[in-house]
């Protein structure tokens, strides 16, 4: 399964979409506002992030809004990655080369809707999310059957997104981080909007 048939995008998002992925094949790296708006012959980025919004949300890029620099292509799926035998955490265990059998990462991918963040900041840590790991996030369709302890995409109008342990007590939630030097963020419930809960990270070494 591959996201670059585009045939859940409209037109002009699959029109920029398809731009955006040949320009980064030629250049390494992803254009500005300014050149996407060139080369779809528009005279403002308003339809511009509009429609990288909504290639967003449907999971086809990697997009922190306001800053198309930071864009990546969430394309290819990997099917299966063979698993090669153990590898020891403590003393030494012997290893083996023959492949029995594949890690199968497509059912988390072909979550509907599942779309990636790239991560900023050290503030989880100590969950295994470094700055600059991609998350990727699955949509959250009801805020009322979160769990404590599940990691979130939350957004809070006014100040921003964050990654964070979602965790409520009594009538108030709290943005808990996996680093102790922060401080959990308190907030009424509707304060906040959760845009999606952590399914898997994914980080190139």
């Amino acid at each position: 399964m591959g996201t670059s048939s585009g045939g859940d995008l409209t037109q002009a998002q699959n029109e920029l979409y398809g731009w955006i992925k040949e320009y980064m094949k030629d250049f390494q790296h992803s254009p500005s506002i300014r050149q996407m708006m060139q080369a779809m012959g528009l005279k403002s980025p308003a339809p511009i992030q509009s429609r990288l919004k909504h290639l967003q949300e449907k999971g086809y890029i990697s997009w922190q809004e306001g800053k198309a620099r930071t864009m990546q292509i969430v394309d290819e799926i990997i099917e299966g990655v063979p698993i090669m035998g153990s590898v020891a955490a403590g003393g030494l265990i012997e290893t083996y080369s023959d492949v029995q059998e594949n890690l199968d990462i497509s059912d988390v991918l072909k979550k509907k809707n599942v779309f990636a963040l790239s991560v900023n900041g050290d503030s989880m840590v100590d969950a295994c999310i470094a700055d600059g790991d991609m998350v990727l996030m699955e949509p959250i369709r009801d805020s009322y059957s979160l769990r404590n302890g599940t990691i979130v995409s939350a957004l809070v109008p006014g100040l921003g997104t964050t990654l964070k342990y979602f965790v409520k007590r009594g009538g108030k939630i709290f943005l808990e981080a996996a680093n102790p030097a922060y401080e959990p963020i308190e907030l009424n419930l509707d304060e906040v909007v959760f845009q999606g809960k952590l399914l898997a990270v994914w980080r190139k070494v």
